[in-house]
């Protein structure tokens, strides 16, 4: 994801927050693309930059000096980071909200210390030490989370912890024969494909926050990537877990499929540290495919786009990685380009007759004879081929987009993203109302969607909106319109695809799930959580 500020220098490198930028990570915007955004969603008001940490004023500890003693004994003194720039790289994620708040520091919630530990064993020993000292802990991995996931939420607690899992990063074990691997919770998605890469697997989920989110934040929040076609969303590859809880040790996963009543691992997936912490995460894994192919196409028109992927998803034929972007985003996308080579594309497809252009994106691991007829698929509808390098510049760029956002925001621009999943049938009603809700929240906004993520019942809806910021009330400006588009999904889709519950979501989760539903989560924690210290606020919990 977009990192904004350097927290402090001489913070040990290990420690880099959410808010701290990565070498090469600035993607600044060409003068072209801030004009046509001007002309787009209206004048535009440069931001206030990211205010240094020395500008912030961060509450004092709260944190019992007994507690600190006890986690001192745990940890280690160089475990437990109470200074306020450490502190302060641990408050929130990477949600527009989450990085005005480093332009604008009002309301953050600080925790009241960081901890460390080393190994899964000393986490259950750290959550132990929070349950006797009615501590809230708040598990923190790559810090990506959009949807106020890791927010140092307090509850009912006079202090908070951010249990920062970085040293767990170790590869424990490669089963090649039964194609598994254990990962700790920390390691982070490059981390994984290294360490699988010498005995030829990997993992193939690459989400968005690929760069920075850890296998256990993947897992706690049921991931989707990038080749979620080909290799399944997180929740599929993970074939066993293991938690620290306050009610002590939980492993979960024994064999690769169970009758052993309800699947408890499922409960464990997607708990979004409210019912435990996971500290390991054993995965399928797949050998390295021996080619990849990327490759453009347009398809004419948003409704055909949606019933070619949805032919594709049905009959087995989707690549690997299938993305079909809207009218508006294809737009978007070559309006941003520019260049020469983008004038003639538009050029071509008008002598085509092609007048609503939608990209479509396909990533092929292998499986030549699926592809050969998907292509028949694609011929069948018009669809015009651009070759790989529409393909290649997508895979080359695919992790540009939350990198822009810095400079976005520099520039006075709004920009957030939201995503939701329906069943076929009903995915153009959901498509439009989200639109609809958004234009009346916001004035002049550019909103851009695409399917990512296609199955055989249905498919994901993954919206990116731009629009000149208010100057005045930069929070409310989105605060409502997310509001509005949350109050649209709500009955017609899922509220949440991949970017999970956190805070953001809750209020929207039991007209999902019911009331008995929420009586199970709510069971759940009760017994793995009695006195409610983790992730406090979380899940609606």
């Amino acid at each position: 994801m977009c990192h904004t500020l350097v927290v402090n220098e001489t913070v040990d490198h290990r420690l880099r927050s959410a808010w701290t930028p990565e070498a090469g990570h600035a993607a600044a915007l060409p003068p072209h693309a801030l004009r046509w955004l001007a002309d787009r969603i209206g004048p535009l008001t440069p931001s206030t930059p990211a205010a240094p940490s020395s500008a912030i004023a961060v509450p004092p500890s709260e944190l019992a000096p007994e507690a600190k003693a006890a986690l001192v004994e745990v940890v280690g003194a160089d475990g437990v980071l109470d200074e306020g720039s450490e502190r302060l790289g641990r408050a929130g994620g990477l949600s527009y909200l989450d990085l005005l708040r480093r332009r604008f520091p009002d309301g953050l919630a600080v925790p009241d210390a960081v901890v460390v530990p080393a190994d899964p064993d000393a986490v259950q020993r750290v959550v132990d030490v929070c349950v006797a000292h009615d501590v809230g802990v708040v598990p923190f991995g790559g810090g990506t989370s959009v949807v106020g996931g890791v927010a140092a939420l307090r509850g009912d607690k006079k202090a908070v912890i951010a249990l920062d899992l970085h040293r767990l990063d170790r590869l424990v074990s490669v089963d090649p024969t039964s194609r598994l691997a254990v990962f700790q919770a920390g390691v982070r998605g490059p981390a994984a494909h290294r360490l699988l890469a010498p005995h030829g697997l990997t993992l193939g989920h690459v989400p968005q926050s690929f760069e920075r989110a850890t296998l256990g934040g993947f897992a706690a929040t049921r991931s989707a990537g990038q080749a979620s076609s080909g290799y399944g969303r997180f929740e599929d590859m993970v074939q066993g877990v293991r938690l620290a809880t306050p009610s002590g040790p939980w492993r979960l996963g024994v064999a690769p499929a169970s009758a052993a009543g309800p699947d408890l691992r499922a409960l464990a997936v997607g708990s979004e540290g409210t019912l435990g912490v996971i500290t390991e995460v054993t995965v399928r894994v797949r050998p390295v495919p021996e080619r990849e192919r990327y490759e453009g196409f347009v398809l004419r028109g948003w409704h055909d786009a949606m019933h070619v992927v949805r032919t594709l998803a049905q009959n087995g034929l989707a690549a690997d990685v299938t993305r079909v972007s809207d009218v508006d985003e294809t737009e978007v996308t070559l309006a941003l380009k520019g260049g020469v080579v983008t004038g003639a594309l538009r050029r071509y497809l008008s002598a085509r007759r092609v007048h609503e252009p939608c990209l479509l994106i396909l990533g092929w691991y292998g499986r030549a004879p699926q592809r050969a007829r998907a292509l028949k698929v694609l011929r069948a509808a018009g669809a015009v081929s651009l070759g790989r390098a529409p393909g290649e510049a997508w895979r080359h760029g695919r992790f540009s987009g939350p990198r822009q956002r810095d400079a976005l925001l520099d520039a006075g621009v709004c920009v957030e993203t939201l995503e939701t999943a329906t069943q076929w049938s009903r995915l153009a009603e959901l498509y439009d109302a989200v639109r609809s809700a958004l234009r009346g929240a916001l004035d002049r906004p550019v909103i851009m969607c695409h399917i990512s993520h296609a199955y055989e019942t249905g498919a994901s809806l993954y919206f990116t909106v731009l629009a000149a910021r208010d100057p005045d009330d930069p929070f409310g400006q989105w605060e409502r319109a997310k509001r509005a588009a949350s109050e649209a999904i709500s009955g017609r889709g899922t509220i949440s695809h991949h970017h999970a519950v956190g805070v953001d979501h809750a209020p929207y989760l039991r007209a999902e799930i019911g009331d008995v539903g929420m009586s199970v989560l709510a069971a759940a924690k009760n017994a793995t959580d009695p006195s409610g210290v983790l992730n406090p606020g979380k899940l609606g919990l």
